[in-house]
C-alpha cells in the first residue's frame, strides 16, 4: 500500500469527498500535530486545494488568503482540518477523539481506533510500534479491570507479507503500570487459553511485529474451543477473504468486560492455589469485531459487525455496527466524518462481505 493511506487518514475528515483538485469548500482551521491551530477567515478566502504527487499520493493541502501567498501545509503535520460550509463546518465530526483523547495516544485520530473510554477507571491508552507496520497495533486497557478493552489496526498489502513464524514470545506489557496488568501466572492453570485479539497470523510480516502480539495486554481469556474454533475461523475470513477485497482493512476486536450481563464469571485456579496469589480475570461472554473497509479507486467505504458468543461451535451474529455500538456501548470509528459514518454503520452490504444479516 502506497503512503497514500497512511499519510491521508489523518485528514480524512477533510478531503473525503473532495475532488481530486480543489474543493468548494473553504479552510476554516487547520490544527497541526505540534498543538498550533491556524485559523481562516471566511471572507477572506479564495480557494483550498488538495495537492498530489505525481504518483497520486496525498501530499498536503494549500489555503489561498486574498492579498496573501497561499499558506501550505503537509499532510505530515496535520493533525486534521474543520472546513466551512454552509453554516457548518464540512465533514464535521463532533464524536472524533478530541485533545483530551489525543493526549493519552497520539495515535488516537487515526481510522481504526474507537472513541477513547469516558468514564472514571483508569485506563491505558496504548500503540505498539513496529519496523514493517509503523503503528503495528493499538489498544485500550482498563486497569481497574485489568481487562484488554479494545485492540484495533490495519490490514493492507505490505503487513499481509509472511516473512516469519509465531514467536509464542507471551509476556507482560510494560506500558501498563504493575498493578494494573495482568501476567502469566493469573492464566496459568485456569482452564482458558490466552486468546490474542490482533492474531500472530495478522502479523507475519516480520520478527518484530509477530513478536508484540504476544503482550497480554492482548490477550482475552477465551475457552480454546471458541478460540481455536469459531473465532479462528472469523480471523482467518480478516486475514484471508476480507483484507483482499479492500485496499485497507480497519479492524477492531474486543471482548465484554463492561457490562455484567455480558461477562460469564471470572478465573480460578484448578490446583486450588490461594486466590489472592493471583488476579480474577474476567471471563466474557461475547467476543466481537469490527470492521471497515476503504476501496481507494472508488473512495468508499463498507462496514461489518461481527458478533461471537463466546462457547464452542457458537453461532455468529454478523450486524451492523450501529447495531455492534447499541450491544457494547463503544463508538466505532468515530474518526470518520459524521455523514460518512452515519452511512456505512447503518448498513450492511450483504453482497460484498458475503455474509447473511442477523435480523
Amino acid at each position: 500500500m502506497k503512503k497514500f493511506l497512511s499519510l491521508s487518514l489523518c485528514l480524512l475528515s477533510a478531503w473525503v469527498a473532495m475532488a481530486q483538485t480543489t474543493t468548494e469548500k473553504l479552510a476554516h482551521s487547520i490544527y497541526l500535530k505540534n498543538g498550533v491551530t491556524v485559523s481562516f477567515d471566511y471572507n477572506q478566502l479564495d480557494s483550498t486545494r488538495i495537492i498530489y504527487t505525481p504518483e497520486g499520493d496525498s501530499l498536503g493541502i494549500k489555503v489561498y488568503v486574498r492579498g496573501k501567498e497561499s499558506a501550505d501545509y503537509l499532510y505530515s503535520q496535520i493533525k486534521y482540518v474543520v472546513f466551512w460550509g454552509d453554516g457548518e463546518a464540512a465533514g464535521e465530526n463532533l464524536n472524533r477523539n478530541n485533545e483530551a483523547d489525543l493526549a493519552k495516544n497520539k495515535e488516537g485520530w487515526r481510522l481504526e481506533f474507537p472513541r477513547f473510554y469516558q468514564g472514571s477507571n483508569r485506563t491505558f491508552e496504548i500503540s505498539h510500534y513496529s519496523d514493517v507496520a509503523g503503528v503495528n497495533y493499538s489498544l485500550e486497557w482498563d486497569g481497574d479491570k485489568r481487562a484488554n478493552r479494545w485492540t484495533c489496526y490495519e490490514m493492507y498489502d505490505k503487513v499481509l507479507q509472511k516473512a516469519v513464524g509465531r514467536s509464542d514470545n507471551f509476556r507482560e506489557d510494560s506500558l501498563i503500570d504493575a498493578d494494573c496488568r495482568t501476567t502469566l501466572n493469573d492464566y496459568k492453570n485456569t482452564g482458558y487459553s490466552r486468546g490474542h485479539l490482533c492474531p500472530s497470523y495478522d502479523r507475519l510480516c516480520s520478527r518484530e511485529s509477530n513478536d508484540q502480539t504476544f503482550y497480554l495486554s492482548n490477550m482475552q481469556p477465551q475457552n480454546q474451543d471458541h478460540n481455536g474454533g469459531v473465532w479462528a475461523n472469523l480471523e482467518t475470513k480478516v486475514h484471508d477473504v476480507w483484507s483482499s477485497i479492500c485496499d485497507t482493512l480497519y479492524v477492531v476486536k474486543a471482548a465484554t468486560i463492561d457490562n455484567e450481563d455480558q461477562i460469564l464469571g471470572y478465573t480460578s485456579k484448578s490446583n486450588g492455589e490461594a486466590s489472592d496469589s493471583y488476579f480474577h480475570m474476567i471471563i466474557p461472554k461475547y467476543f466481537y469485531m469490527a470492521l471497515l473497509a476503504y476501496n481507494k479507486e472508488l473512495n468508499s467505504y463498507d462496514a461489518l459487525g461481527i458478533w461471537s458468543p463466546h462457547q464452542s461451535n457458537s453461532t455468529t451474529e454478523y450486524i451492523t455496527i450501529d447495531e455492534l455500538e447499541r450491544r457494547t456501548g463503544i463508538d466505532f470509528f468515530c474518526n470518520l466524518p459524521d455523514a460518512i459514518e452515519r452511512q456505512v454503520e447503518a448498513t450492511v452490504d450483504e453482497d460484498y462481505w458475503g455474509v447473511k444479516v442477523s435480523q
